[in-house]
């Protein structure tokens, strides 16, 4: 006997993301009250920080000199006016801080849920994933480190990208880059949808309201000590302890810190951006050379726009679809931190959503 198909919907059980994200943000934010209450806060960076913050409110302007217990500053200026006005607000208080990191917690939260829902590559209830880390609740609420602000920062910039708001969330990747540098790690993959999603003309202006926001930050320090502040803020030498790394422990010492494995570090992490490039991000267009080549064109023909380059034009804005915009910078931030020659615990908030 031919078996009877019922043309009724299917039983499973079906939310709206938006409301079951709400959900999830007002338990999250119920588990961060009972975390900052009766978890204690583990001492590692703070007093660092607020050592650092009060050179700098005292009016020191040379970088070699801002320093804390944990050495001296590494951080561009972006991280001198977020701890300062955290330390204004907070009085250097520990408990005050971790309520303000709470609320950056959830904040970031829902940024991320948001991302998630726009890029609509997962199920409802995965959206429940993003909320179950241990080590990033305290990374957030217990060790209050600048990684949480930069990676805020970031995904606000991922947002507004988006929804096409590719200018402001050049400024705003350009803050989070301010307060610490390994954001620069979504640089390649940004760059290559910048090409793919703008002008010429706008990725020029883009990157340049982007470099504006490090030169305004940094000014005071530009102005009086440069060399300083450009050697300190953005060394791009700076070796890791090896005891302290998470990654490539089982390297031996004397090779961690050779610059001849960080040169093959960084050749890996190139040729592993050039592959995905060609063969995953750009292969609708054809391959990256392909890309780049028609790229080249457009900008020649500027002044006269065929109609073969305007079919090119939609086509690449066709392909340009949010998925492969979250999937390519999140893909693109994690071939680098692969390739890190050094990672410390608190660098998990950079990849794990």
């Amino acid at each position: 006997m031919a078996r009877k198909f019922s043309s009724k919907p299917s039983s499973s059980i079906q939310i709206s993301k938006p409301i079951f994200a709400y959900v999830l943000l007002f338990l999250d934010a119920i588990l961060v009250s009972l975390i900052i209450a009766y978890v204690p806060y583990t001492k590692i960076d703070w007093d660092a920080y607020m050592s650092q913050v009060s050179g700098f409110v005292e009016r020191e302007r040379d970088y070699g000199n801002l320093k804390g217990d944990t050495g001296p500053l590494v951080y561009p200026a972006g991280f001198l006016y977020v701890y300062s006005a955290i330390q204004y607000v907070t009085g250097g208080e520990v408990y005050p801080a971790q309520i303000l990191f709470g609320i950056l917690y959830i904040l970031n939260l829902g940024i991320i849920l948001f991302i998630y829902i726009k890029a609509n590559v997962i199920p409802w209830w995965a959206l429940s994933l993003l909320c179950l880390s241990k080590r990033v609740h305290s990374i957030f609420i217990l060790r209050l480190f600048n990684d949480c602000f930069a990676m805020t920062l970031l995904h606000a910039a991922v947002a507004l990208i988006l929804c096409r708001r590719w200018h402001l969330g050049l400024i705003i990747f350009s803050g989070a880059v301010s307060i610490k540098m390994n954001v620069l790690l979504y640089a390649p993959p940004l760059l290559l949808l910048m090409l793919k999603g703008m002008s010429i003309s706008g990725v020029i202006s883009a990157l340049a309201s982007a470099a504006f926001v490090q030169v305004l930050l940094g000014l005071p320090f530009l102005l009086s000590y440069p060399v300083a502040y450009i050697s300190k803020a953005f060394n791009l030498g700076r070796v890791f302890i090896h005891f302290w790394s998470v990654n490539f422990k089982f390297v031996p010492e004397e090779v961690f810190v050779s610059k001849e494995f960080a040169c093959c570090l960084l050749i890996v992490h190139l040729l592993l951006l050039v592959v995905f490039a060609h063969y995953r991000w750009c292969k609708h267009e054809g391959g990256l050379i392909q890309f780049l080549h028609s790229r080249v064109a457009a900008m020649k023909l500027r002044n006269a726009i065929t109609s073969s380059f305007s079919l090119n034009q939609n086509s690449n804005l066709r392909f340009l679809t949010q998925e492969h915009i979250v999937t390519t910078l999140f893909v693109g931030n994690f071939i680098g931190i692969v390739c890190a020659r050094s990672l410390h615990y608190q660098f998990y908030s950079w990849y794990v959503f």
